[in-house]
Formats: C-alpha cells, structure tokens, sequence
C-alpha cells in the first residue's frame, strides 16, 4: 500500500509513518517544520522529506490514502490536490480504525490516566510475551515505537484520546475505535478551546459509550461520579465491570499494593496511579493474562514518560517531571508526591501552558490544585498568550486563582532558572508539571543545579 501523510512531523504522525514503514508498505511525507525526536526517527527510516513544506506535486493518483494531521490547515495545498484527484482522506484515527477493524479493539479513554493505564497493558502483555497491536500515547521502556500493526494480530489497544480527528473532521478520535472492550477512567473539563462548556464535554463521552459495539465489555471507574452515571445510564447491549482504587500503604517511600499473594512493593506511587493499576487489570484479563500473572508483570512497571518520571535523586533531595497540566491531573500528582515523600519539602513547578489554562476564566479551576506543596510555582509565558489570542493575565489572577500562601509566580524563564540554581534545596522534592518545558528548560542541567 502506498500512503502520504500530510504533516508526517507531529508526534503520533511519525510514529504511525514508522509502524506502516515497518510493516512493508511504501511511505511518504510532507511537513512545514520537524523538531526532535521526530526528526532523527525519520531520516533514520529515510522517510524525513528532503524539504519543509507543502508539495501538491507528491500527490497523485496512484497513491492508496493520505493520512491529514490536526497540524495541517484546512487550505493545505496537498491537501487540496488529495481532493481535487478524489483520494481516499483519512484522519489519523479514522485510519487506526480501518487498519483495525477486523481486529477486537480495546479503547481507554478519560480525561486523565489514559497514556499510563494503556502503557501498563502493554508491559503486562509483553512481559508475558503477548503479541498485540497499539497505539499509546508516550515512548514506552522496551518498545521502537509508539504505533504497532501487524497483519495477524487479534488485539488492537488503542489510547483514546477526545480531542479533535483532523482539520476536516472535527470529531473527537475516541468516537471513531467502535470498542469492543472499552476503559472509562475519570472526567475532568479539558480542550475548552474545543469544547466551551463542561456539558458539552461531559456529552463527548456519553457518545464514546454510544459507539461500542453489541456485546462489548465497559470497564469503568466508579470513584468518579460522572463516570459512574454514564456507565450506568449506558444503553447500548455490554457488560459492565466497575472498578476502584485497591488497597496499599506507603512505608519509607515505598508503596505496596495489598494482593491475594501479599503485601506487593510496586515502582508507580500516588493514590491515582493505584486507581489506574486496578483498570489496567480489569482490561488485562479481558485479554486473557489472570490475576496472579498480572501482579508478576506490574511490579516492574516504572512509568511511562513524563508521569512521574526521576530525574534526579541526589543527596536527599529529588526531582520528578511529569505531563500534569490540567486542575484534576495536577492535583492529584502533587498529593501522590507528598505522600509518598512526607517527610520532604515539596517544591511543585507548574507550567501554565496550553489553551485552556492560559484562559483568564479557566483559572479558577486550579483552586487548591497545589494545596499538598509546601511551596507553589507557577510559571507562564506572556508570549504564548499572546500567541493563543488570550486576554492577558498577570500575577494577581494566579495568586487569586490557586489561593495558595507560599506561591511564586514567574514569567522569565532566566529568573526561573534562577531560582532553581539559588535555591539551596535540601531534604526536598522538586516536581516539575508541564506540558511545555518552561520556556528552554533543560532537564540535565537541573540535575546538576539541585
């Protein structure tokens, strides 16, 4: 099969590009910029494009699909061309669909949790030697990519992810799998941008329900309430298997997991990483691993990238980094840090980076999402709200917002940096939330400065 992507650079792009690559077929691309790791993944592949830009020349009849990321615009001259000759346009989920259909496909979504349950499925299976095909959403320890697809596969793991499909299909990707085995994790509003009301979004996943098959399997977390009452209000003919946080202690920062064979010390911490651990099992045995080989395989799970991933521990003193950005997320990492390190001061860095928490209204959702840190720093970028066509914000807004007595608000990433560096930290943790970097933070270097 011979397949263009228009926009091959972004993350889940390039990896879909490298899955098909792998899998035989002939692969081409377009993009207008490429940043690391995407960059060297594709020229390592020879399937980076010789220049940036947009080349309707590439696109002609004899090609089988054009994949169209969400980073392409609508007037995208490939695009266009794609149209004019009346090629078969796919969204990148549209197309994990297509390649999945005579597949059982097995959809986490959530608002939060999804990348880690879907990566600790995938280490249960390939600890146990389990062959499947998936899609997740972070580079995961022991695998090339962050796509997989093969022709004899009968699994298909998807992360679901609600944001948009593509620039001409403004559905969420997650109504495109059709499930036969779906995972509901938690609700949180999220992609205000896209979904301007906290109703709107709540229907977003009342339709992902809508979309599994006859006969599938719903396993959902009935500690979130909203979960709780689409699930249960669910009509379409599925079984149901509600889940909750097991039970575990934490002793000298170690956490341990309550199980039928005993007291279990496992390598994730924090109440909501407990929670996503009992999903994950659910789903494993949906997938044929039982309970005792589930146990075996997860207490070697470390963490996907970016969730509460070690940075440095040193002298007492350590650094986590981890994606948390939204209210919901971000509360429940710096709680998970804290008790986990109760004896240490907690220093948590939050990054106000996207569309929704840069919105002078959304802020207000972020009261007492640090009120476990002993001190609080928010950091944003006046540029990248300009650059988001936002209402400017300023120190008071935060202050006001997070209503938290030890927080310091920065806006200069060298004043930032500062900081870091001065701050003589000792018997500390330092978490680092973003989704961003902090305007040209660089992570080794803060090994050194702490």
């Amino acid at each position: 099969m011979r397949v263009h992507f228009i926009a091959i650079g972004g993350s889940a792009m390039h990896n879909l590009a490298l899955a098909l690559h792998e899998k035989g077929d002939e692969v081409t691309g377009s993009d207008d910029a490429i940043f690391e790791p995407s960059k060297s993944r594709l020229e390592k592949a020879e399937l980076l494009p010789e220049e940036m830009g947009w080349f309707p020349e590439k696109i002609s009849s004899d090609i089988d699909a054009v994949i169209l990321g969400m980073h392409a615009k609508e007037d995208n001259p490939e695009l266009m061309k794609a149209q004019e000759l009346g090629l078969k346009i796919y969204s990148y989920p549209e197309f994990l669909y297509e390649q999945s259909k005579d597949k059982t496909r097995v959809v986490i979504g959530g608002s939060h949790g999804k990348t880690t349950i879907t990566s600790m499925i995938l280490h249960v299976l390939h600890y146990h030697d389990k062959e499947v095909d998936f899609m997740v959403g972070a580079q995961l320890e022991g695998f090339d990519t962050m796509v997989h697809l093969t022709d004899e596969n009968d699994f298909m793991l998807l992360e679901g992810d609600e944001y948009l499909s593509s620039p001409i299909d403004r559905r969420p990707k997650f109504h495109l799998y059709q499930p036969n085995i779906a995972l509901l994790s938690g609700i949180a509003w999220d992609h205000i941008n896209v979904f301007p009301t906290f109703e709107n979004y709540v229907e977003q996943f009342k339709l992902f329900t809508d979309s599994m098959v006859n006969g599938s399997i719903l396993v959902y977390n009935e500690e979130d309430p909203l979960v709780k009452q689409i699930a249960e209000s669910a009509t379409k003919p599925t079984r149901k298997h509600p889940y909750t946080t097991p039970e575990y202690f934490v002793e000298e920062g170690e956490t341990f997991l309550k199980t039928p064979e005993g007291d279990m010390p496992i390598e994730v911490f924090g109440e909501h990483n407990l929670n996503n651990l009992a999903g994950a099992k659910w789903i494993c045995q949906h997938m044929g691993i039982d309970e005792e080989d589930f146990y075996e395989a997860i207490a070697t799970f470390s963490g996907a990238s970016k969730r509460l991933e070690k940075i440095s521990d040193i002298r007492g003193t350590l650094a986590f980094k981890d994606f948390a950005h939204s209210p919901s997320k971000v509360k429940a990492t710096t709680e998970a840090v804290k008790q986990q390190y109760p004896e240490k001061d907690l220093v948590a860095c939050l990054e106000l980076h996207t569309y929704s928490s840069l919105n002078a209204e959304f802020l207000q959702q972020y009261k007492d999402s640090l009120a476990a840190a002993d001190k609080a720093i928010v950091f944003y970028s006046p540029e990248a709200v300009q650059l988001k066509k936002l209402q400017e914000i300023d120190t008071k807004q935060i202050e006001d917002a997070f209503q938290h007595k030890n927080l310091k608000v920065y806006t200069n990433p060298q004043l930032f940096q500062e900081y870091l560096k001065t701050g003589g930290f000792t018997n500390s943790v330092i978490l680092f939330m973003s989704s961003g970097n902090y305007g040209g933070l660089d992570f080794d270097q803060v090994k050194e400065w702490i």
